[in-house]
């Protein structure tokens, strides 16, 4: 089969052909119609998470926002042939341990992680465990179902985990692939939402697709505007700024919440904030559970994905674009 592989850290994937897998009698072997590329997957062929290094296995074929059709199963998997399915960043988790038992399994520390510890979806083919492949809704097509598996659930249980409730103010610092769905699954809460980017096209994207307010960031001054209207209840930062978190820290209400979505290259920290009692949470992707909540947010056309297709023959292409910051929304791999 077709593969696009990393081979060692910094360096182009090379495509070439490689054995198609066979499933262990937990697992189904999934030939894929469409693999999102999701930043994550830039930063490990780049190798710029220490903490993932020692999990991540070389040769490797990332991708982790995989959609595609079971073509053969393990005798104890409980997919069937013909499942259209997705596999997520979350590839295993044992079930037994303390934060599985507690409903955390995406913080499992036995985990396995689909394109890194294992391979993942820039290939034909891919195996995943037959526990953790989710069915996709039949109203949503493979292409715009994918980034769902990652994308989607990450900026969900940031939400979630936010407790928004009805008529509460949400800011979204960021409107690229993460932040163009964290706007409108903030609005399938009942959130007023403000979108701030330092793009005007990207502000006007949010507008399109239900946010209340923009800011420039480049031309206003974002932490002012928050602060005449009490601050906002939650901000969700999907960028990788600093200066965004450094603006988002001080537009958070007492009380209120600064959601961690984006990671920044360096370090980022923030003031004493005792006096405000503000929460700081960053998320870790999302459940199974998670998962098949913003699947069916999709599904009813309250959230969509937006995507543009390539190839995997043009991975690295995407992932020269993806450095550039020139992507709208998502680039999926049609295989």
């Amino acid at each position: 089969m077709r593969a696009a592989i990393i081979q060692e850290f910094k360096q182009p994937l090379v495509l070439q052909q490689v054995e198609i897998p066979t499933p262990d009698a937990d697992e189904v072997l999934i030939k894929v119609d469409t693999c999102g590329v999701c930043h994550s997957d830039l930063s490990i062929a780049e190798g710029d998470w220490p903490q993932l290094k020692r999990m991540i296995k070389k040769p490797l074929i990332p991708g982790h926002e995989v959609v595609g059709e079971v073509v053969k199963k393990g005798a104890n998997a409980s997919l069937e042939i013909g499942d259209r399915v997705g596999v997520a960043w979350l590839h295993w988790s044992c079930g037994t341990c303390e934060l599985c038992q507690e409903g955390l399994e995406n913080l499992c520390p036995n985990q396995s992680i689909t394109g890194a510890s294992v391979d993942g979806g820039y290939a034909e083919f891919v195996k995943a465990k037959a526990s953790h492949a989710l069915k996709v809704p039949a109203a949503l097509n493979s292409a715009e179902a994918a980034p769902l598996f990652c994308a989607g659930v990450t900026v969900y249980r940031a939400v979630k985990n936010a407790a928004i409730k009805p008529g509460q103010r949400v800011a979204v610092f960021g409107v690229g692939g993460l932040g163009h769905l964290a706007v409108q699954i903030a609005k399938a809460f009942g959130a007023s939402v403000t979108a701030v980017d330092i793009a005007e096209e990207k502000l006007q994207l949010a507008k399109q697709l239900g946010a209340d307010h923009t800011i420039n960031a480049a031309s206003e001054d974002v932490v002012k505007t928050f602060r005449k209207q009490g601050g906002v209840h939650a901000a969700l930062v999907t960028s990788s700024s600093s200066t965004a978190y450094n603006q988002a820290f001080y537009s958070v209400r007492g009380a209120g919440s600064l959601m961690v979505v984006g990671l920044p290259p360096e370090d980022i920290a923030f003031p004493a904030i005792m006096m405000r009692e503000i929460k700081i949470r960053s998320v870790a992707t999302g459940t199974r559970e998670d998962l098949r909540e913003v699947l069916n947010l999709a599904a009813e056309g309250k959230i969509r994905c937006l995507v543009e297709t390539s190839s995997l023959e043009k991975v690295n292409d995407v992932f020269e674009q993806m450095r550039q910051g020139q992507i709208r929304g998502r680039i999926v791999l049609k295989l």
